[in-house]
Formats: structure tokens, sequence, C-alpha cells
């Protein structure tokens, strides 16, 4: 699927922006992860792993399939001074280049929705994942209050917006994700869907 990566960009910096920081400390609460290396898949500009960076200790890297987009997440992490704790990683999520049970938190906002093959990639991200890490994924907007007022703005932009978003984070997601998680041979794990969103999280 081919996407204007300054189109996206300018829509996550413009409507998305209250979004990442609420979703980060949802991050910190669940999986009380705050030290160690986190994975951020389909990362865009880099806005959710730069949050993350700023209420944690852990190492972040900005993965992306997009060289575009791993561009102004260079720029973002030296916008926020985070040289030394960020770093872009070039990859698709089906192949994940990575050692195994290197990494402490992979998280995800948005990219499983355009996944090829879920089952492989969530076993992929189970593969990277150390004993006792934590992966939080899915599609949200914080809370039901931004999502309200970015469902208003998307709207205007895009005429199939609620129905996509009914898609991919209604009632039926729940039980196909289930149905993935398993067949990925994935046991612990929880999916909590509500107003404001649809988050799987992974334990290992």
């Amino acid at each position: 699927m081919e996407i204007n990566v300054e189109e996206f960009d300018r829509v996550a910096r413009e409507v998305f922006a209250p979004v990442y920081p609420v979703i980060a400390e949802q991050i910190k609460q669940k999986t009380g992860i705050t030290r160690g290396t986190c994975l951020d898949i389909g990362c865009g500009g880099g806005y959710l792993g730069i949050a993350l960076a700023g209420i944690t200790e852990l190492f972040i890297y900005l993965f992306d399939k997009s060289p575009e987009m791993l561009e102004i997440a260079t720029r973002n992490i030296a916008g926020h001074g985070l040289q030394k704790r960020a770093r872009t990683l070039l990859g698709d999520v089906h192949e994940i280049p990575l050692k195994d049970q290197s990494v402490d938190l992979v998280i995800s906002r948005g990219s499983i929705f355009f996944w090829e093959n879920q089952q492989k990639a969530f076993q992929e991200i189970y593969r990277v994942l150390a004993p006792k890490g934590a992966a939080f994924i899915g599609g949200g907007f914080g809370n039901a209050e931004l999502k309200k007022l970015i469902d208003a703005r998307m709207g205007q932009k895009d005429r199939n917006w609620q129905e996509r978003i009914n898609k991919n984070i209604g009632e039926n997601a729940v039980e196909t994700f289930v149905k993935t998680l398993g067949i990925a041979g994935i046991s612990k794990f929880e999916i909590n869907r509500g107003e404001a969103g649809l988050w799987i999280t992974i334990w290992k």
C-alpha cells in the first residue's frame, strides 16, 4: 500500500499529536517496563516511541519499512535530543532484523491493520521478546475525548474514516485477534477493547 509520506506525517503531527503522550503513559502503566530495549513497530515519524522515551529509561528502536518515514524519525530523534537513547531500524515486521529474546518491550500503534500476515508478525514479535518482556499493540486514541476530537477532524478529511475504524477495532476484531494469536502459538495475552481503541498486551 503506497502512502504519501509527507501527508501521513503531517496528520500524525497535527491531528494525532495529543494521543502519543497519553498512550505512552498507558503503556508504562500496563506493562511496568521502564528500562531495557523497546521496539516501536511501524513507527512512522517515531512519535509514540519518542513519547515513551520521555517518561522511561528505555532505549528505543524506531522500526519501519519506509526509508522516507525513517528519515523523518531521524530528524525527530535529533529534535528531541535523543541521539543516545534512540535509533532507526529499517525492516519488515514479518522478518524483524533483531536477535531472539533481545527486546524487553514491543509497541505499535496502528500498524497491525496493515500487516499482510498477522500470525507471522506475532510470531516474530514473540521471538524477539526477552523473558518477562511484553508487547502493547493495537490501535487507539488515548481516551474517549481525544477519539471524539480526532473522529471529527479525520471525518472531514476521509469520508470512509468511521467505516475503517469500525472494521479495525470493532466488536468482531477481538474474536479475530484471539484466533490469530492462538494459531501463532501465543497463550499469555489480554485484549482490551473500549470506546477509545483496541489494545493487545502480550507477556512472555
